[in-house]
């Protein structure tokens, strides 16, 4: 159990470590585009809104039109936080999960986690424009990702003198991610400061990042006027 808790993810996490380096060496070898206008707006502060846009859900109307679509979203990503920590706490820090109300935070968020990745895949299959767009690759992620939220869930009470198994389960799904998210869709967040920067960047140099609450209606106003 032990070797399955550090040198078999030590051994994983320098993998997945040595192939984003690789990748993010690739990223920066691409050179960037110089703008050929006149800045019509603060790029700096356009950069910062793009970045964290994805904590403002009132600002995109995908998200405010239907928070609970962000709901689901915010709960899968706390429950991949959560399993991450737990895979560092539970050999290098065990005593915080002497905590039973730790453990049932971690455990509450890890199902509520468990269940959004239900809903997930069963949308995916349910909806035919979703089937038209999906691969095996998010089918099998979702999958894996509903099982590593269990696994979790059963690991986070760290009960390893009544049974290994669940440990044993969490740590071998945890070796596999390691070895899997940098070929797999997963990995898009590697991308996500890249985007949003470019992108940040493009829209306040173009003035076009609207700097009062209802965006839309002041961006549509600026073209009409335009």
């Amino acid at each position: 159990m032990r070797l399955l808790e550090n040198e078999i993810q030590l051994v994983a996490l320098s993998i997945f470590s040595a192939i984003y380096v690789l990748r993010l060496i690739w990223l920066f070898r691409f050179q960037s585009q110089k703008e050929r206008t006149f800045p019509a707006g603060n790029t700096s502060k356009s950069i910062v809104y793009s970045m964290f846009n994805v904590v403002l859900p009132w600002a995109m109307e995908s998200t405010r039109k239907k928070p609970v679509f962000y709901a689901q979203f915010a709960i899968f990503h706390l429950g991949v936080a959560a399993a991450i920590g737990a895979t560092f706490i539970i050999p290098y820090g065990p005593n915080i999960f002497e905590n039973k109300l730790v453990v049932l935070a971690f455990q509450g968020i890890l199902g509520a986690a468990f269940f959004v990745g239900i809903y997930r895949l069963f949308r995916r299959i349910r909806r035919p424009q979703l089937r038209l767009i999906s691969s095996l690759d998010d089918y099998f992620s979702l999958v894996l990702m509903i099982f590593y939220f269990a696994s979790a869930a059963f690991a986070v009470p760290n009960n390893y003198r009544s049974s290994e198994w669940p440990l044993m389960l969490f740590f071998g799904l945890t070796a596999l991610f390691l070895l899997y998210v940098p070929f797999s869709k997963i990995c898009h967040y590697l991308y996500y400061p890249f985007t949003r920067y470019f992108m940040g960047r493009t829209m306040g140099h173009r003035g076009v990042v609207a700097k009062k609450k209802n965006s839309i209606r002041v961006v549509i106003k600026r073209g009409v006027e335009s």
